[in-house]
């Protein structure tokens, strides 16, 4: 931290500092032995991928959020590559290289399990000499297609946070620093590079990632990055769904759920995220509001303590309220029973919510099971129906749900949720003599089985 300082101090004093939004007119060169990153700490196969492209004879950089967070001592999960190199001349070096996306063309080189992304230097859109390259925007200004190519100063200027202009040059192993980066992360502050308004307007995801950034390297919003947020809020409702799927495991699934939580709800985004629960976010002190703020920072204290966690939970949790209200208005208007009510009712919550954030199957499908299991936990007081619920597959999930609803809920349901909780800690931790079906009223048969030959097989079953 002490040497960080002394490149922030350097930042500082430099004769190339710039005013704010604005990239320097010459990036501030750290040398290896001015900083701290040693490629001991990079991605071997980042590493492979960078001395490939610079010994091909192309420009080769890590950039970004890995570079920015090596600075503060945090071991990056990705590692991403910048160069000049087109998408079709790094896949022809790259055996392992598979070309993604329409809006962004991007490369992504495939070691098992890692991927390196690898992206070309972005260029500005009315650049001259890019009338044959694609870039489209929409009347809001959002970017729709964007695969104008330009050198490393026009991609410094593409980025969106000075924290994120830094780039580690493996030719020389120095950083540059395009926007004082490096000063910004030592003030503790996230800033912008250019206009605010037009950068949110090209990408509104951008007021995702600004909260994002702010609570996970525990910075501060500058005036010009959150003032304005809450009026270009409704933007997001331009962007893809499956995309907003993408941005809500970032924030939700990553151990700061919590904290993004609150910053969402005090700039208007989460509402934008979850139209469903406007309503019941509007009071702190409401029921729902714990409900929902008590499932997030359960899930930050699993990350934490590297355990398991889900997106089904979540999904689970946060449309539990908008479930029940249609529920109850199935049963009341149509005269359904419970199960047949919820039925439907998980089906049109799961479809609404799929108009803002699309939630795959993989994880719609097992919130609908805590959902039922609710009711099945609620209501069964004991014998052969414990078992069955013991042994599904989203029993733990539900009974943590259960314990989450206990603990939250006031009044007569408080009461009946505790005792269910209660009996199914017991059941549980009795499971046998709990969940062991009576003989009792059961005919025995006298008919003997015939033995089964040695050369039988039977069907694996998939317990």
């Amino acid at each position: 931290m002490k040497r960080l300082k002394a490149l922030a101090k350097r930042a500082f004093t430099s004769e190339k500092t710039t005013t704010a939004g604005r990239v320097l007119a010459e990036p501030i060169i750290i040398p290896r032995d001015q900083h701290p990153i040693s490629r001991s700490a990079l991605s071997k196969n980042a590493v492979k991928v960078l001395y490939r492209l610079h010994n091909s004879g192309y420009d080769a950089y890590l950039v970004g959020g890995c570079v920015r967070d090596l600075l503060l001592g945090i071991q990056p999960k990705d590692f991403d590559v910048v160069t000049n190199a087109t998408p079709e001349q790094i896949k022809r070096l790259f055996g392992n290289c598979r070309l993604i996306g329409r809006r962004f063309r991007l490369a992504h080189v495939v070691f098992g399990k890692e991927i390196i992304e690898v992206a070309t230097f972005r260029g500005h859109h009315d650049s001259p000499d890019s009338s044959d390259k694609i870039a489209q925007q929409n009347d809001k200004g959002m970017l729709l297609r964007d695969n104008v190519y330009g050198d490393i100063e026009e991609d410094a200027e593409r980025r969106d946070f000075t924290v994120n202009a830094l780039y580690y040059n493996i030719a020389d192993f120095a950083i540059y620093d395009f926007a004082d980066g490096v000063k910004d992360i030592e003030a503790g502050q996230l800033r912008l590079i250019g206009d605010a308004e037009q950068r949110y307007r090209e990408d509104p995801v951008r007021m995702l990632r600004a909260i994002r950034f702010a609570t996970k390297l525990n910075m501060k919003l500058t005036p010009q990055v959150a003032e304005p947020i809450p009026r270009l809020a409704d933007l997001l409702g331009h962007i893809p769904p499956a995309r907003l799927f993408e941005e809500f495991l970032k924030l939700f699934m990553a151990g700061k759920a919590a904290a993004n939580f609150e910053q969402l709800s005090e700039f208007g985004l989460f509402q934008m995220l979850f139209p469903m629960l406007k309503q019941y976010i509007k009071n702190p002190d409401s029921e729902s509001f714990q409900l929902i703020r008590r499932s997030f920072a359960d899930t930050d204290k699993r990350v934490n303590n590297d355990q398991r966690v889900t997106p089904a939970y979540l999904v689970a949790v946060l449309l539990w309220y908008p479930l029940q209200a249609r529920q109850q208005q199935l049963m009341a208007e149509g005269g359904l029973p419970p199960v047949d009510a919820l039925n439907i009712a998980a089906a049109d919550v799961v479809g609404k919510q799929a108009q803002s954030i699309a939630i795959p199957k993989r994880f719609s499908m097992p919130a609908r099971d805590i959902w039922h299991l609710q009711q099945r936990m609620e209501r069964t007081k004991g014998g052969a129906r414990v078992r069955s619920v013991l042994e599904h597959g989203r029993f733990r999930a539900a009974y943590d749900f259960l314990l989450l609803r206990a603990d939250i809920a006031t009044g007569d349901e408080q009461q009946l949720l505790q005792q269910a909780a209660q009996r199914w800690t017991e059941w549980q931790n009795q499971p046998q003599s709990a969940a062991k079906p009576s003989n009792q009223g059961r005919r025995r048969s006298n008919r003997r089985r015939k033995p089964r030959s040695q050369n039988s097989s039977s069907p694996a079953r998939n317990d």
